[in-house]
């Protein structure tokens, strides 16, 4: 059964663009640092997941694409590489902390702006939408991404 994700990136580290530039229009989600976030990579997400690429910490956040998982599980080299931010001392190759997932960008849309998905009713309860919510990846009910997207398939 497919499960339906949104995933959120700074546009000015990799953008939809970015991610249909790239070979295969697919890159690795690096950098989380939020175990729930690395739980959802870890445990939950499997290859063909749907997932809504959003735009988050610019002028604009949004949706802006529509992707797949494209691959399984595997650790996120950026913990292992002391000139990255996202470099964590604690993790060991042995004993990752950290995980990641490649996503595959299927299409780009127009953005649909965080304000828009709050003026739809049907969308009231998505995680995105819930008042101190900040985590960097969520998952999305059937019944939103149909709404989104208007089928069931990434």
């Amino acid at each position: 059964m497919t499960a339906y994700w949104l995933m959120k990136s700074e546009p000015d580290e990799v953008s939809v663009d970015d991610a249909i530039a790239a070979p295969k229009s697919t890159v690795a989600w690096t950098g989380v640092r939020n175990y729930q976030a690395r739980n959802y990579m870890r445990d939950q997400m499997r290859v063909g997941d749907g997932v809504l690429f959003y735009h988050s910490s610019c002028p604009e956040p949004g949706i802006a694409g529509i992707g797949k998982v494209a691959s399984t599980p595997y650790p996120d080299p950026t913990q292992f590489d002391k000139k990255s931010k996202y470099y964590d001392e604690k993790s060991k190759k042995d004993e990752p902390r950290w995980m990641l997932v490649d996503v595959q960008v299927t299409k780009k849309i127009p953005l649909i702006s965080l304000a828009e998905l709050r003026e739809r009713p049907e969308l009231a309860e998505m995680l995105v939408l819930k008042r101190g919510n900040r985590l960097s990846i969520t998952p999305v009910e059937p019944k939103h991404w149909k709404a989104l997207v208007g089928k069931d398939k990434p």
